[in-house]
């Protein structure tokens, strides 16, 4: 019997333990607004970029920034628990390894992306329930109006908008220039491409190529400025336009990095209508998006899918997909899936080309 007592309470132990690290998780869940307004406030104000030459003091860093001493001290502090800076033995403040992706001339910096989750994106967070109602995003539901009408109309906001699209699309693009076949292309054409970021990585990769960059009229100057920064501008022509009216025609390959997922399956379809027309025999269309599994998973790479999911439902009304509703479109437009590569990241390259 007492052995039975002390079983008994040996589960209750692990029981009580496992609900209160359970509770626990939940909790920092709830609470993660923190870390995205922390990050983002000290990429605003540049403290890893005054702290990538040595320590500061909070006094210094004070100046520099022009913040309240006191304050700034309470926000550094928080920030060394995300591990981004080091508070050392004098009270002076250090970058953090993780930290120094904030820099803004870091390799792999995402600064941008810092910036506009915790400024120009998040206001929109707050409506997801009104879209999760409506199945609208919260511009529409408060403008009436769909798409990035909000990026054209501020020229602020969509120069941090397409550098935090660059610096995303950095930390893949290197590996889909090695992953794809271009030893017999000629031209590639980047649609919706931003500033060219997969583009110009491609080019430089593959020194015979030639490219378009084709996206809407305010990214055309900071897409001039990236190819003419990675040396392939005689190779790289600038062309401004919709992908809902018409796509440059006649390239070998044609690249689509995070479209589709920004829009629903008709608009998806006249994207792809437009793909297909443009494509000439034997071209071939490379579709970049986060796949959605048929049941989602705790790991982190199906959590960034369900983030992405929901932050294009409130954000543009659009959706991640499973390969199988990604196949179904593409069959739509008259495309089919030849290959899919393996998934960079929580990115997926699938190559399509048009049925026979």
């Amino acid at each position: 019997m007492p052995a039975a007592t002390s079983g008994t309470a040996n589960r209750t132990n692990a029981s009580t333990s496992a609900a209160d690290a359970a509770v626990g998780r939940l909790l920092e869940q709830i609470g993660a607004s923190w870390m995205t307004q922390a990050i983002s406030v000290a990429a605003e104000l540049r403290l890893p970029d005054l702290l990538a030459t040595g320590p500061c003091t909070v006094d210094a860093l004070a100046r520099e920034t022009q913040c309240d001493p006191a304050a700034l001290h309470r926000l550094l502090r928080a920030l060394t628990s995300l591990e981004l800076f080091v508070e050392q033995d004098d009270g002076a403040f250090a970058l953090a390894p993780a930290g120094a992706w904030l820099c803004a001339d870091s390799p792999r910096s995402v600064r941008s992306w810092a910036i506009w989750c915790g400024k120009y994106h998040w206001p929109v967070w707050a409506n997801l329930l009104d879209s999760v109602r409506s199945g609208l995003s919260a511009r529409e539901l408060a403008t009436g109006r769909r798409g990035y009408a909000h990026i054209e109309a501020d020229p602020e906001g969509a120069a941090i908008f397409n550098g935090a699209m660059v610096e995303i699309t950095r930390l893949i693009a290197s590996e889909l220039a090695r992953m794809v076949d271009f030893s017999a292309v000629r031209r590639v054409v980047d649609i919706g491409g931003g500033y060219g970021e997969l583009l110009t990585v491609i080019l430089s990769a593959h020194p015979h190529l030639h490219g378009t960059l084709f996206d809407l009229p305010h990214a055309m100057s900071g897409a001039a400025a990236l190819a003419g920064q990675a040396g392939v501008s005689d190779r790289c022509e600038l062309a401004s336009g919709s992908f809902f009216e018409a796509i440059p025609a006649g390239a070998d390959i044609y690249l689509l990095k995070s479209i589709l997922h920004n829009w629903d399956d008709t608009q998806c379809g006249v994207i792809l209508q437009h793909c297909r027309r443009a494509m000439p025999d034997g071209a071939r269309l490379i579709v970049v998006e986060r796949v959605m599994p048929r049941r989602l998973s705790a790991s982190a790479v199906d959590r960034a899918v369900a983030r992405s999911d929901l932050n294009m439902l409130v954000g543009l009304a659009g959706r991640e997909r499973t390969m199988d509703e990604l196949a179904s479109l593409l069959a739509n437009a008259g495309l089919r899936v030849a290959r899919t590569g393996a998934a960079v990241r929580e990115f997926t390259a699938i190559e399509a080309m048009p049925l026979r």
